[in-house]
């Protein structure tokens, strides 16, 4: 949490416009993007653990306004489609144009997202209940096109999501809760406008 407040300081610092620069009015942006969140499991006892690669399907949308020339700050909804829980992560966000130069056609951004993710969409077996947790995500994004026009987007950010379990008592068992922690290599691509 420490990190994410740093970065977002270091943003607002070097994200401002110079002084001598006129005050540009507020502009509404928006990142559509969709994509794969890619990971590895490990699942089991400690004794007969199995590991597995794991593919999710994620979907994004950000709106926001662009505060200066380089800096977009805004709110986010999404879904991530885990094997054992459907989230719906909400939370806000930052973009940060790492180009000096306000004209050119490709540019790299850096992203910050930070949020909550609800289950309220999930359907669990019966006996098994999902409650979403906290979500980080920051990385990098590739923006291809005019900066005042439609533009195509590439993303690779890292993304970390709880989730919380509760399973069914069988047996001698007193209780079954597991505490999820999903962290995925994240590849979406999208528009902005």
């Amino acid at each position: 949490m420490k990190q994410l407040l740093l970065l977002f300081m270091m943003v607002l610092f070097f994200g401002r416009a110079p002084a001598q620069t006129a005050f540009q009015r507020p502009t509404y942006v928006n990142y559509t993007e969709l994509g794969g969140l890619f990971g590895r499991v490990a699942s089991g006892a400690l004794v007969a653990q199995t590991v597995e690669n794991r593919l999710s399907f994620t979907a994004q949308t950000f709106n926001g306004v662009q505060v200066t020339r380089r800096l977009a700050v805004g709110g986010l909804v999404g879904i991530d489609w885990y094997k054992a829980a459907l989230l719906m992560p909400v939370g806000a966000g930052l973009r940060f144009d790492l180009a000096r130069h306000p004209y050119q056609n490709v540019r790299l951004l850096a992203i910050a997202d930070a949020g909550y993710g609800f289950a309220w969409l999930h359907k669990g077996s019966t006996g098994y209940e999902v409650t979403g947790g906290w979500m980080i995500n920051p990385g990098i994004a590739l923006r291809v096109g005019k900066p005042s026009s439609t533009a195509f987007i590439l993303s690779l950010s890292y993304k970390r999501q709880t989730a919380d379990i509760q399973k069914p008592i069988s047996g001698n068992d007193i209780q079954r809760d597991e505490h999820r922690i999903y962290n995925r290599l994240c590849f979406r691509m999208g528009v902005a406008f």
